[in-house]
């Protein structure tokens, strides 16, 4: 039987093969970025270098080294390296995997590394078929994952598995990542000859948004199209411009990226921050977000943390949502805008949300309580036998328009849901709704017989 196991050896430098595969990192010494948890010392690159890794999950946006790490953990220990993809392998070549796994380590004793690329496209049937030999020790587990493993990973796997979070690169590490392309004759592009300035490495290194592997795409473009000149090519801004297509924005319209972004447009309204409030929106819009999702938050917003602070917000964006559905993006874009910054600027409270809230709680778990005959109609002479409606006073009648009719039920009397706050609008809500308690109270209140 032919053994699933072959060991998978760093890649070479192979001239055909892209840019970005040929700069993969094959040593620690190479490896750039994540000191955090790669530096000496670290836990994780101590496990490494002792051999003694358990399974881990690699959680990062792309182009961060979760591909490249697994590949220097296989070749620093002794294990075995065998590579998944989550889209395209089966139960069946799981399962195989496995025996083949415990096989190994029974007879040679060797561990094996299974690396699972996109973990989280596996279902939960196939995450559990890693389980029995991941307890046993016959592989260690290294998932990668552009998703949160906490919604992702099956808990059971989760629990058995350190996490560890990979950042995003800075302009200043990919730069170091396009500078040594640039010079390595061997693998990168130094033979050919290409001047780059600083800034044009700086445009690529800003453009890629953290994804080395994005970065040195672009870079072997732009270095493909660069003029040559006495057997000089010449890389400047300009050229790296005429490569670019649109940004790369980091964004999954269904995975954590989108609950992050919508959280951040959140909180900048309801701290008042019309300026992070719109570069916000800009980041989800220019990502390929639905705008009128966005515009569906934006009137959330206006009854959640505004209210009555600001009864015209609600108004406003209901319009920027009318607005977007009317006329689509690019053109809806600025009335979102519009609502976002009218949105953080308005006077903020919560005393509606706060308030239905509190009553929703208290319908929830106290006994439905029947509407008060008093506040019932009774269009009927048998309701008006049953005193449907009696003891009511027509409000309009009361002298400023106030009835001493209690209208929560008896159990609930007396309860208050809202309380205005002392911001915007709401500061005139609360004055009438103290002129009408004192009217009240020297009336007294009470369901009157009529």
């Amino acid at each position: 039987m032919k053994s699933l196991f072959p060991d998978e050896p760093m890649p070479t430098a192979d001239a055909a093969a892209p840019l970005a595969e040929r700069m993969r990192p094959r040593r620690f010494d190479e490896f750039v970025g994540q000191e955090e948890i790669l530096a000496r010392g670290r836990p994780l690159r101590e496990a490494i270098e002792r051999d003694v890794l358990q399974s881990i999950i690699l959680w990062g946006p792309p182009g961060t080294g979760k591909t490249t790490l697994a590949r220097i953990i296989a070749d620093t220990t002794r294990a075995r390296l065998v590579s998944f993809s989550a889209v395209l392998s089966g139960i069946k070549e799981i399962r195989d995997v496995m025996g083949e796994a415990e096989r190994l380590r029974r007879t040679t004793g060797r561990r094996s590394i299974v690396f699972i690329d996109e973990i989280h496209r596996f279902n939960k049937a196939q995450q559990d078929a890693f389980l029995p030999r991941v307890e046993a020790g016959d592989i260690v587990l290294i998932g990668a994952t552009t998703e949160n493993p906490s919604f992702e990973v099956n808990a059971a796997l989760l629990s058995r598995s350190m996490v560890f979070v990979l950042r995003p690169l800075t302009a200043g590490e990919v730069s170091g990542i396009l500078a040594r392309a640039l010079a390595d004759p061997e693998r990168g592009l130094g033979r050919l000859g290409i001047d780059a300035d600083e800034a044009a490495l700086r445009a690529i290194a800003i453009f890629a948004n953290g994804d080395a592997r994005a970065a040195l795409n672009l870079l072997e473009l732009s270095a493909a199209a660069a003029p040559v000149e006495n057997g000089r090519a010449s890389l400047d801004v300009a050229r790296v411009e005429q490569a670019m297509q649109r940004r790369m924005l980091r964004y999954d319209k269904s995975g954590e990226e989108h609950y992050n972004l919508i959280s951040a447009l959140h909180k900048s309204m309801r701290n008042s921050d019309p300026d992070a409030a719109v570069y916000w929106l800009a980041r989800m819009i220019e990502a390929g977000e639905d705008p009128l999702y966005v515009a569906r938050r934006l009137v959330r917003f206006a009854s959640e943390d505004i209210g009555n602070a600001d009864p015209q917000a609600l108004t406003v964006a209901v319009a920027a949502r009318e607005a977007v559905h009317f006329v689509g993006l690019p053109e809806g874009n600025t009335a979102l805008a519009q609502a976002a910054i009218y949105l953080a600027t308005a006077p903020k409270s919560n005393a509606v949300y706060a308030a239905y809230v509190a009553a929703a709680a208290d319908a929830s778990k106290d006994v439905a309580e029947p509407v008060p005959l008093v506040l019932r109609n009774a269009p009927t002479g048998l309701m008006r036998d049953l005193d449907y409606g009696k003891g009511y006073r027509y409000a309009h009648d009361e002298e400023e328009a106030v009835a001493g009719t209690i209208c929560l039920p008896p159990a609930l009397e007396g309860r208050k849901y809202y309380r205005p706050s002392e911001r915007g609008f709401e500061k005139e809500i609360k004055r009438r709704l103290d002129g009408w308690e004192r009217i009240k109270q020297r009336r007294g209140s009470g369901n009157e017989p009529g």
